[in-house]
């Protein structure tokens, strides 16, 4: 009898194609769903013959009760090797087998650059007022060079998104809790004193920190309210990192000059989630990690962390 697999949020249905399945297909039946199904119910029912699930970063949580109603479930294979909301210890308790995938930093890099020069040269009003036959310029762009770039973050993305700041001629500090002077000095940047110091100072402030107990809600109203009104603000880390009323109270208000953001509290975002509405917002949906060869190395991966689960010798195991 051949497993049943689930690949779960093939929006674009590419999973199929993205990478050869041809190794597992004598042994496992492949059945992707372009929906996303965002109850445990929904889940529950669409999962409950499945053997195996694959599935994209952090879209599904699989907490201990969801894992308790799926009977068959004996892998799921997570792209990247981080995940935070799958229940390990139910996992183990119920037989289930969590593995991971490689994940690129190199897509969330570019996808924050492609946020923060959108909204400094306002490319998406400019070319919808150009094919809409409209007024011949309509805005006056932000300057790169010479300005300040403040990171929150200075690991693996934060760095490289630094360095391409620097690229550009632009004057680049970084805080966190953990960073060090030595690492901000080996990337070539300012250590900023504090959170504040960087959010007052800075012309354009990019979030590259993970979530936990220490950053969720790290920029809430009062935080916020430090930044220029002439500033950006670019999230494409977790949404929970930022306050998402207080950033919609300071777009609505003019507060700042605008946000580039790629990450939501709700995922997909609803037809009538104020944040799809938002004056002053390039808004994208969660496209950080979306490119052809990522996708190929997340479902690449995966059938080879079938194939070795199915031969008794599973691979990059999480956590």
């Amino acid at each position: 009898m051949r497993l049943r697999c689930v690949v779960l949020d093939d929006y674009q249905q590419v999973a199929a194609e993205a990478a050869d399945w041809a190794p597992v297909r004598d042994r496992v039946e492949v059945v992707s769903l372009a929906e996303h199904l965002d109850s445990e119910d929904a889940l529950g029912r669409a999962l409950f013959d499945a053997d195996i699930v694959v599935t994209l970063r952090e879209r599904v949580a699989f907490s201990g009760s969801l894992i308790a109603r799926l009977p068959r479930l004996k892998l799921i294979v997570a792209s990247g090797m981080r995940n935070s909301v799958i229940d390990y210890a139910a996992a183990e308790a119920h037989g289930v087998t969590v593995c991971g995938t490689a994940s690129s930093s190199t897509p969330p890099v570019e996808l924050t650059w492609a946020l923060l020069l959108g909204l400094a040269r306002g490319l998406v009003e400019e070319s919808n007022g150009l094919r809409a036959g409209g007024p011949w310029q309509r805005t006056v762009g932000a300057d790169l060079h010479g300005r300040r770039l403040g990171l929150l973050g200075l690991g693996k993305i934060g760095s490289r998104v630094a360095r391409i700041g620097l690229a550009f001629g632009m004057e680049v500090s970084a805080w966190s809790q953990n960073l060090t002077r030595e690492r901000a000095d080996e990337v070539g940047v300012r250590l900023a004193p504090s959170t504040e110091d960087l959010l007052a100072t800075s012309d354009f402030v990019s979030v590259h920190l993970a979530l936990g107990d220490r950053t969720r809600g790290l920029l809430g109203a009062a935080e916020l309210a430090l930044l220029q009104p002439t500033a950006y603000l670019v999230n494409t880390s977790r949404a929970a990192i930022v306050d998402q009323d207080a950033l919609l109270a300071a777009l609505r208000e003019g507060r700042i000059a605008g946000a580039g953001v790629d990450v939501f509290d709700i995922e997909p975002l609803p037809a009538g989630h104020p944040m799809r509405t938002a004056p002053r917002l390039l808004a994208t949906p969660h496209l950080g990690y979306v490119t052809r060869d990522n996708y190929a190395t997340y479902y690449g991966q995966a059938v080879e962390a079938i194939q070795a689960f199915c031969e008794g010798a599973p691979v990059r195991r999480l956590p």
